[in-house]
C-alpha cells in the first residue's frame, strides 16, 4: 500500500491539492477525510466543489448529514461525524454508485460500510496554517489517480 504524503502551507495549498485531485476525476469516485476539528477537510471539499464548477457556498453538512451539489459531476458532501457509527436507514452506500464525486468528512466512524476502493486522506495540524496531508489509494484508479497528481 503505497502512502504519499503533502505538506500545505495555506488553505490556498490545501484548495489546489483538492483541485489537482478533481482534475482527475471520475463517476463514482470516493474520497474519505479524516483530522481533527478545524484541520481543513471542509476546505478541502470546498477545492473540489470550486474545480467542479460549483459555485454554491460549501459548508459542512453536520445536521444534515449529505449535502447534494450540481457540477461538472454531482458532488456528494457528508459528515458522518454525528452518526456515532450508526448508518442505519442513512442510505450513504446508494452515494457511491450514483455517477457523481462522494466526499466523507469523519470516514473512519463508518469504515464497515466503505467501499474497498477509494481515497483516503487524513489532514493533521503541524503549526497555524500548516498542514500534513496523507492520501493512501485502495485501487489501482487511486493509486493511479495520486501518481499523477503528486
Amino acid at each position: 500500500m503505497n502512502e504519499f504524503k503533502v505538506v500545505s502551507h495555506s488553505e490556498y495549498d490545501t484548495i489546489e491539492l483538492a483541485q489537482n485531485i478533481e482534475s482527475e476525476k471520475f463517476p463514482n469516485m470516493v474520497i474519505c477525510l479524516d483530522g481533527e476539528l478545524g484541520c481543513g477537510k471542509t476546505v478541502f471539499v470546498k477545492g473540489i466543489a470550486q474545480a467542479l464548477g460549483i459555485t454554491e457556498s460549501v459548508t459542512s453538512p453536520t445536521f444534515s448529514i449529505i449535502k447534494e451539489y450540481d457540477g461538472e459531476l454531482p458532488l456528494y458532501h457528508m459528515d458522518v461525524y454525528r452518526l456515532d457509527g450508526n448508518t442505519d436507514g442513512v442510505g450513504i452506500e446508494e452515494y457511491f454508485d450514483k455517477g457523481g464525486i462522494t466526499v466523507i468528512e469523519w470516514a473512519k466512524t463508518i469504515k464497515d460500510i466503505l467501499p474497498k476502493e477509494r481515497l483516503d486522506i487524513k489532514i493533521k495540524v503541524a503549526g497555524e496554517n500548516k498542514r500534513t496531508i496523507v492520501l493512501e489509494p485502495h485501487g489501482e484508479k487511486y493509486e493511479e489517480l495520486c501518481e499523477a497528481v503528486l
